[in-house]
This record gives C-alpha cells, structure tokens and sequence, in this order.
C-alpha cells in the first residue's frame, strides 16, 4: 500500500515535514522509496533552538502544544522481551497513533520555523542541517564492512599480552591480585607498596585508582606504567575486538551505527552502537583495530579531512596576527608555537619542546589553567603557570578573544558560531566558581568547535551531493 505514497514521497516539489526523518528515509528505502524534495525535522529544529533539551516528540507536544500525544508504549509494551511488535497492534489502534503523530508534527513544525527565522537560524536550518539528515541516513545504511579474521588474529595477540602483563606485574607486586578490581589494586599500591601516603579516598572508602591518578604516579614504580599497559590492552579487547563482530548485521555484512545529530551541543555529530568516531589511532595495536574496517573488493577509502581546523578558527576569530603569520609561513603551528614561548629558532625547538607547545595549543585555547596544563604534561604549577604566561605573550590576541568571549557570554547568556549557531551558558553568572568557570570555558570553545562543525558539515553535504549526481555509488 506504500506504493499509493510513492510519488509523492518522490516529488522534489513537496517539502517533507517529519520528526527524527533520519530513521523514516531508511524506514522508506526498504520498500523502494526514495524520499526527494527539501526537509523539515522538528527534532532538528528545536535541537537548534534549544541545544541543551532533550527533543522527544512527546516531551515537545507537552511543551509547546500543552498536548500529550499516545505514547508508543501504551500499544506494544515497554522495551524488553515482551515488547509486542507493531504487525500484532490492532489497524485501528495504530491509525489514530499515526495520524496524531502526523498532525503534532505538523504543528510544531509551526511553531519551529518563526522562530529559527526570528532567531537567524534558518540558513544554519535549511542549508545545513536539514540537508545534512540525508547524508547521515545514507552512511548509517550504506555502513562498513569488518575483516573479521583480522579481528581473530589481534585477539590472540592481545590476550598473549595480557598474560604476559598479568605474570609481570604479579613479580612487581609481590603477589597474585585481581588487576581489574580498584580495591585490590588500590590496596597493593598504596599499603603494600606504599607509593603515595596521601592517596585519595573515594566514597566507596577504597582507594583512588583512576588513569589520572596512575598517570601522576607512573615515575614512582614500574608496576604502574604496567597496570595502564594493561588496562589499555583489556580496553582494546572488550570495546572492540570482543564487541564489533557481534554488531555485524547479518543481512549485509557490515557495521552500522548510528549518527546523533541532534546530541552535542556544540554541533558536535557523535555514533553510538558502535561508536565508530572513537575507534583507537594513537598507538600501533590501535592502528590495527583500524585495519579491520574494509572496503568491498575492488573498492577504496578514500579519507579528507582539514588540517588544524580548531586552531585555524581560533587565528580567524581573535584576529591574532602573530597566529595567522604563524599559519600563512606554511611552518608546523606546534613548531612556531613552542619556538615563541621558549625563545628559539623554529630548527632548534625539541620533539619535548613540540609536544608540550602542542599540549598548550589545545588546551589553553580551552580555557585550560596552570593546575590542569601542570597535570596534564605532569610538571610544577609554576612551569605551567610560566607556559601559559609566554603563550599569552606570544598571541596576545588570543588572549583579548577569550576575554571579550566571556564577557560577551555574560552580557548575552549564549555565545554564536560564525554560522548563527548558539550555545546558551545559564551558569555563566553562577556563584559557584567551579560551575561559573566550566561555562566560561564553554563561552570560549563553543564558538571554535561549532564552528568547525558547521563547516564539516556543510563539506559532508557537498561531498555527497556531487557523489550522488556524478553517478557514483559511494
């Protein structure tokens, strides 16, 4: 009966209205129909309006309509093993759920749309990301394809490792523990091994032994640098080598996630279930985990990104001539960087001198302070204090943006992405310092990260229109 629909799902000419369309168009693609003409998702409208909220559609009738739509659950149960499928609901039951949701979407699509005009969000709306919806539906379909023989030859590598580390730090200790269990470890390091007299007490009254506080220790006793070994290595197998070939979809072969649009609200897109956007690179077994992702026989990946996009934004915003020149010289920015705040040539700057420019570069772009910079590249306040200072000194401008970004953020209680994007900071004139400076970081950073979101996404949406009319089937 979907085929009655047909033609005008088809129709380029009648705008789409839905919620969450991302879901209806792959819902849609299954039965042959390919939903053309321009979009309007209210879920993404009203993540542009208020990016902090939460988007369901019932939660948004209730808040904008004063109506409170059936909900899904009241015709096929709760989620668990006796969820009832939509086939045994009633024709009836699911016609009045149908059309209601037709008809609240409607709706609130009126109430949307004034307001992203009124507000300056339309271009950011109607160009971006209500475009962008396809693209996303497109990759969560088309998904990825896993070598899983690859996966089985990195298990048994790792788990030979894990043994191996397990025998090493049981020698270093003295004894047989459970490593994963934070109160044995946390009972070894510090009253058997006594590596810290002022160890940290949780609530569960057992010892801190997060990776920030082994991280801090790690020049004390070999054992630590061990017992981060092999968490990584454990992390490594259960996230990844374990979990990926059970999400393996039996119909195609291949991975798909899912892409959260509507989530971050910087602009940020996230994946989840898996969440392919954080598969490891950093180091050699990672890199291998990557390996695994292939494309179909006779195929390639091809991978473009921008190059120092934040940082680049962050020379345009604040005008900095010093970055700018920085970046126009063609020279590595972390090189330049560190050859500013430590006083020598770009030749002479160190592999040291580089990593910890690069640390600062990230980080006090960030809003990050001395105690922060210190516990990250592990040195004293008063170094990171000094690193701080001659990066200041350095790109003055840098710091007159962020100074006047957060006073802009108090004045007006949100900060803007070049493309209109907000970011509201409510706790921005908050008492509580702690609180007050989390969102005077934000007031720094949104601008930059979503910034840099809007431009990834405007390059997705352009990348896979012109795939589509050149004829390709990426």
């Amino acid at each position: 009966k979907l085929k009655i629909l047909k033609p005008l799902f088809e129709n380029q000419g009648i705008r789409k209205i839905g919620q969450n369309m991302k879901f209806d168009i792959q819902v849609l693609a299954n039965y042959g129909i390919e939903v053309k003409g321009t979009l309007f998702d209210t879920m993404i409208a009203h993540y542009l309006l208020e990016p902090d909220m939460r988007h369901n559609m019932n939660l948004l009738s209730e808040t904008y309509l004063s109506y409170s739509p059936v909900h899904i659950e009241s015709l096929i149960g709760e989620k668990g093993v006796n969820q009832k499928n939509m086939r045994s609901v009633p024709v009836e039951q699911i016609r009045e759920y149908a059309v209601e949701d037709a008809d609240v979407t409607y709706q609130l699509k009126d109430v949307f749309q004034p307001r992203l005009k009124s507000e300056g969000l339309s271009a950011l709306a109607d160009d971006i990301e209500m475009p962008l919806i396809r693209v996303l539906a497109d990759m969560e379909r088309t998904g990825i394809r896993l070598n899983q023989e690859n996966l089985k030859a990195i298990s048994t590598g790792l788990r030979e490792d894990i043994i191996s580390l397990e025998t090493e730090i049981f020698t270093l200790a003295g004894t047989e523990f459970n490593i994963s269990s934070p109160k044995q470890l946390g009972d070894i390091l510090f009253i058997r091994l006594k590596l810290d007299d002022k160890a940290r007490i949780t609530k569960t009254k057992q010892f801190n032994t997060s990776e920030e506080i082994l991280q801090r220790l790690a020049g004390r006793h070999p054992i630590i640098n061990k017992v981060l070994e092999y968490r990584g290595l454990k992390k490594l197998l259960s996230t990844y080598v374990e979990s990926l070939p059970l999400l393996v979809d039996k119909r195609t072969g291949r991975i798909h996630t899912s892409y959260n649009q509507a989530v971050a609200s910087t602009g940020r897109l996230s994946s989840n279930n898996p969440n392919l956007q954080n598969i490891p690179v950093r180091d050699e077994r990672g890199r291998e985990i990557r390996k695994a992702f292939v494309p179909e026989e006779g195929r390639i990946f091809l991978s473009a990104d921008y190059s120092q996009i934040e940082l680049r934004l962050m020379a345009h915003l604040s005008g900095d001539r010093n970055m700018i020149d920085d970046f126009l010289s063609g020279n590595d920015i972390h090189a330049a960087t560190a050859s500013k705040i430590f006083g020598v040539e770009i030749k002479e700057v160190t592999k040291e001198m580089r990593s910890r420019a690069k640390t600062a570069n990230f980080g006090i772009i960030y809003g990050i302070s001395s105690f922060g910079l210190s516990e990250r590249l592990t040195i004293g306040r008063k170094e990171a204090k000094d690193l701080i200072d001659g990066y200041f000194n350095s790109y003055p401008g840098v710091k007159r943006y962020m100074d006047e970004s957060i006073r802009k953020a108090r004045d007006l209680g949100f900060v803007t992405t070049m493309l209109g994007r907000r970011r509201y900071l409510r706790d921005i004139q908050s008492r509580n310092q702690v609180v007050r400076g989390n969102a005077e970081r934000n007031a720094i950073n949104a601008p930059i990260q979503g910034t840099a979101a809007d431009i990834i996404k405007i390059a997705m949406v352009k990348i896979h229109g012109n795939l589509k009319n050149e004829g390709y089937s990426s």
